[in-house]
């Protein structure tokens, strides 16, 4: 049945009101556009014009449009308002108000001034479009790539387009080796490939804990009935630091007396009680280079100054040498800890016989803008959300935590995990010392910097600023997205990003996460896409990409499609592992079925809060 005239005259006006609505609101944001460069104003523009057409509930009209077979506006991203004109053009013809146009150049003109925006801006950022597949891959190099030329060509070779260094981790001299074979890479390959150094930023990480004893528990090898199958192979020797060929096939290592060494034979026996008194027996089996080897057949745990005692001639020597162990804090629900502001290490709880608790576990956070501005009741996160807690209590030097979730019964916090604070307002520097030091080096030699928990307008002005006076404003510029600060003030932070001759976005999806809520992140992901494709800004996605195949050598299925939704943005960040060319190859087969089935989808446009907080004349301070 053809629609009731009525039915184009509702649509027509409903569409016309957008139109002017989102027209009008654009005008309040002209001064910040026409303060941009030239080339980026239309890109500002349409971006204010999208989220002005977010900033309401768009389904009803969606689906009223869908059934008379015309656009849906859930592609309208990158072109708002040449879609909104080209529906209207249609809704009039259909109505009868308009004879059918011998030709919409009008419209596909508009249409076409926007239509390559977002491939250009890709490329000015991340090079030359690969070959056989659209969106980029982006690899994370392992701080062993300076000594291993071939892990580098390997990696371009097999489909990499970006390398990503990790200012984090290693120094200068490591990233130059790097840079250096990449650029070898690239004359062997005849291919391209660029170079994104990734400050480290102002990360929260909890700091070193006092480690514990050393400790080798050496067991023999048994079947599933626990029958024994072979005894455990011990290297016994005076060098402990030098790696020879026997210690690369033994089951332990034990530093002991060299002295004590000569006196024994084939077929000693070596008495010892290990840490859990337990006593147990070696034997001797033959000699070596720098030492001599012997078999246990029980397992035994033995810590420094565990005594060997050589049977037939009762000579003693006593184990030393052995490294610590690194320590982690055990938590459980309910369980309290102690964040403290000091450089002291951290420990474990410590609990009385009867198991009782005398002191809780403490872990340092040696960041005195964390206990300026942590409140009473705010949540707290450890380890990209593995453990969660609420702040109970707020010292001048410490907080006091009491944990609230785990993912597993007891879950172990180690040193160097990311602490998240999603709920407090710190008021940190977006570029920390470090990054400070580490920029000039990326000056020279970088072509993308990417600016780590980029939280408002003024962290990429900062950052912008620095650059100037090192002679590179040129630099291409990738913002990650890794806080609720952040995600809430997108808008803002690519009009400043804008200014750049080249941007991006990052979705560091690992502590976005973590700050959001890991329910919502699919949520938060979608509509960081879409408000980037409507200022035509390239987008990074990353984390966790086929992190199972890159760590382990094997994927799941739910990595893999991951893997493959990811083609919905530019690039798609691999981060490292010792199956990392693997990954790279794998990704790039994913990526390249996945284009021909789909490039974006239809999306229900209910109304964005982003929208409304952006659009808002007085918005609220994040």
């Amino acid at each position: 049945m053809a629609p009731h005239s009525t039915d184009f005259a509702d649509l027509i006006t409903q569409l016309g009101n957008l139109r002017e609505e989102i027209i009008n609101q654009g005008r309040e944001h002209e001064a910040s556009i026409e303060a941009l460069p030239a080339e980026r104003r239309a890109s500002a523009r349409n971006l204010v014009h999208y989220l002005a057409m977010r900033n309401r509930d768009l389904r009803p009209l969606q689906e009223h449009l869908v059934r008379l077979g015309l656009s849906s506006i859930g592609r309208a991203e990158a072109q708002v308002l040449p879609t909104l004109d080209a529906l209207l053009l249609n809704l009039n013809v259909l109505s009868g108000r308009l004879p059918p146009p011998e030709s919409h150049e009008t419209t596909l003109g508009a249409f076409n001034q926007l239509a390559d925006r977002p491939d250009d801006n890709t490329i000015r950022l991340l090079g030359q479009p690969p070959r056989h597949r659209r969106a980029y891959i982006l690899v994370t190099m392992p701080g062993t790539a300076a000594d291993d030329y071939m892990m580098v060509h390997r990696l371009i070779e097999s489909g990499a387009d970006c390398l990503r260094i990790n200012c984090a981790h290693d120094g200068p001299e490591t990233w130059a080796r790097i840079i250096e074979h990449k650029r070898h890479a690239e004359r062997a390959l005849g291919r391209s490939c660029r170079v994104l150094m990734d400050l480290a930023g102002p990360k929260l990480r909890t700091g070193a804990l006092k480690p514990d004893a050393g400790v080798l528990k050496i067991r023999p090898r048994r079947d599933p009935y626990g029958k024994l199958v072979r005894p455990a192979r011990i290297w016994l020797s005076p060098e402990p630091a030098t790696v020879h060929q026997e210690q690369q096939t033994a089951d332990a290592c034990l530093p002991v007396d060299e002295e004590w060494l000569t006196d024994c034979e084939r077929g000693d026996r070596v008495k010892v009680t290990d840490a859990r008194g337990k006593r147990r027996t070696l034997r001797i089996i033959e000699g070596g280079s720098n030492g001599c080897w012997a078999e246990a057949r029980k397992t035994l745990y033995i810590v420094n100054g565990s005594e060997l005692t050589l049977v037939r001639t009762g000579k003693a020597t006593a184990v030393a040498g052995l490294p610590p162990r690194a320590s982690r804090l055990a938590l459980r629900c309910g369980d309290t800890v102690m964040i403290s502001g000091t450089d002291q290490l951290g420990k474990p709880a410590f609990i009385d016989p009867e198991g009782r608790l005398l002191s809780p576990g403490r872990i340092s956070l040696p960041i005195p803008e964390v206990y300026r501005d942590v409140r009473p009741g705010e949540p707290i996160g450890f380890d990209d959300g593995r453990i969660s807690g609420i702040v109970e209590r707020c010292e001048k030097q410490a907080l006091h935590v009491r944990i609230t979730h785990t993912r597993k019964t007891v879950e172990r916090l180690a040193a160097d995990k990311g602490v998240n604070l999603p709920d407090t307002t710190l008021g940190l520097p977006a570029l920390s010392d470090k990054d400070l030091r580490d920029l000039p080096f990326i000056a020279q030699h970088g072509d993308i910097v990417a600016l780590s928990f980029t939280n408002t307008p003024a962290d990429v002005a900062q950052l912008r600023t620095r650059l100037t006076e090192l002679g590179r404003e040129d630099l291409g510029l990738v913002v990650k997205i890794e806080t609720k600060r952040g995600f809430y003030n997108l808008p803002g932070i690519l009009f400043e990003a804008l200014r750049f001759p080249a941007c991006g976005v990052m979705i560091a999806r690992g502590d976005l996460a973590a700050e959001c809520g890991f329910e919502r992140l699919a949520e938060v992901q979608e509509q960081i896409l879409w408000i980037c494709e409507s200022a035509h800004v390239p987008v990074i996605w990353a984390t966790q990409v086929l992190e199972g195949l890159t760590k382990r050598g094997h994927a799941t299925r739910a990595e893999i499609s991951d893997a493959a939704m990811s083609q919905a943005a530019e690039c798609v960040m691999l981060n490292k592992g010792p199956y990392i060319t693997n990954a790279v190859r794998t990704l790039d087969d994913i990526l390249r079925r996945m284009q021909d089935h789909q490039t974006k989808k239809r999306s229900m446009l209910r109304r964005l809060k982003l929208a409304a907080e952006f659009l808002d004349p007085t918005p609220v301070k994040r």
